[in-house]
């Protein structure tokens, strides 16, 4: 595997709105320090794939009102590696975007595409699997994604059903995906971790560049002849303009259901690496450190007194107290204070909104 061929596609066009007051549309979660340890959750997302990817083959597809907080935060990627979408469309006009644009300058790149806003604990862990993931792409036409071994019967990831009977020549990590679960309900994911062959679906996908343009002609026609046409504008002034127009002709339409539920080579690594999608307020304090109590605490001087099972996240407060709270989550941005039962979070959007 040369890995100058290695190109790095981080998605970051995501609103975060389950994790409000602390990310809002106008400044989401991945450009936030939510681990309060002075990087944002895109630039620790960029950090992991420091020696997997050169830093000139980094790409970040995002919203064309974060690509200055983009460049701030990444300051290393070059400008034409922004891509700015004039709308949101789902992953799969994102992915084809980015995709042609590669191809058009190197047709031997090596893709990993990765969501922005996930964490992961065991770095060292994460990048042997990322290197034994894309020597398998290489030089094969294999659509690879990335199964997180389950630690609990959660309801709120979609699932990848493996067939775990052979692996595959070229690697014996690698094995056939056998079907894509949507997020189950409490008794089926009980019923999926049970067995060994069920793992969480990460969003996280390796493929070589032809592999996934060979794809999307075929099972998506209509949004690969959009991005075939601006072929002559890709890398020119008249890129952006050119996709303001015809960007929102695509289909809303995601990659698991444009590709990978239709395609025939499609194959899971089952890896386990301490990741989160950190899609809410609880699996931040599931992931994150806890005191004796069951806290977990992200701001500068925070004291608690006979206070269990909560998130307190205050980084602009000099001082807060709280006493006599059980499983709740206590958040506080930019002028807003949220104090919310943990058991109650779901309803945070409806709280954002009023």
């Amino acid at each position: 595997m040369n890995i100058k061929n290695n190109h790095l596609v981080i998605m970051a066009g995501g609103v975060g709105s389950r994790f409000w007051p602390m990310s809002t549309p106008d400044y989401p979660k991945q450009f936030i320090d939510v681990l309060g340890c002075g990087r944002t959750l895109i630039q620790l997302t960029a950090d992991r794939f420091q020696g997997i990817c050169p830093p000139e083959n980094i790409w970040v597809v995002t919203s064309e009102k974060y690509a200055d907080t983009v460049k701030e935060q990444l300051p290393d990627i070059a400008d034409d590696h922004i891509l700015r979408e004039p709308c949101r469309r789902n992953t799969a006009p994102c992915i084809a975007y980015v995709s042609w644009k590669i191809k058009a300058r190197n047709p031997k790149a090596n893709m990993v595409v990765t969501p922005s806003d996930h964490i992961v604990m065991n770095i060292a862990e994460f990048q042997r699997v990322i290197n034994s993931a894309m020597n398998f792409t290489a030089d094969s036409d294999a659509i690879l994604t990335l199964g997180m071994k389950p630690t609990r019967p959660e309801t709120g990831y979609g699932y990848i059903e493996a067939d775990l009977s052979v692996p595959s020549t070229a690697n014996k990590e690698v094995f056939r995906v056998y079907s894509f679960k949507e997020k189950p309900d409490l008794e089926t994911a009980r019923r999926y971790i049970q067995k060994n062959n069920f793992f969480w679906n990460a969003g996280i996908f390796v493929w070589n560049v032809n592999t996934v343009v060979n794809a999307l002609r075929v099972y998506q026609p209509a949004i690969s002849k959009v991005f075939e046409r601006l072929l002559p504008y890709y890398y020119t002034d008249k890129e952006q303009e050119m996709i303001n127009q015809n960007f929102p002709l695509c289909e809303n339409i995601s990659v698991d259901y444009a590709i990978m539920e239709k395609a025939d080579e499609i194959f899971v690594l089952p890896a386990s690496f301490g990741w989160s999608d950190l899609g809410t307020w609880g699996s931040l304090h599931e992931n994150l450190p806890k005191d004796a109590h069951n806290n977990t605490q992200i701001g500068e001087n925070i004291k608690l007194y006979e206070t269990r099972n909560c998130v307190i996240h205050t980084t602009q407060e000099k001082r807060v107290v709280v006493q006599g709270l059980d499983g709740y989550i206590v958040a506080e941005k930019n002028n807003t204070l949220l104090i919310c039962r943990l058991s109650e979070e779901q309803r945070i959007k409806e709280f954002s909104a009023g």
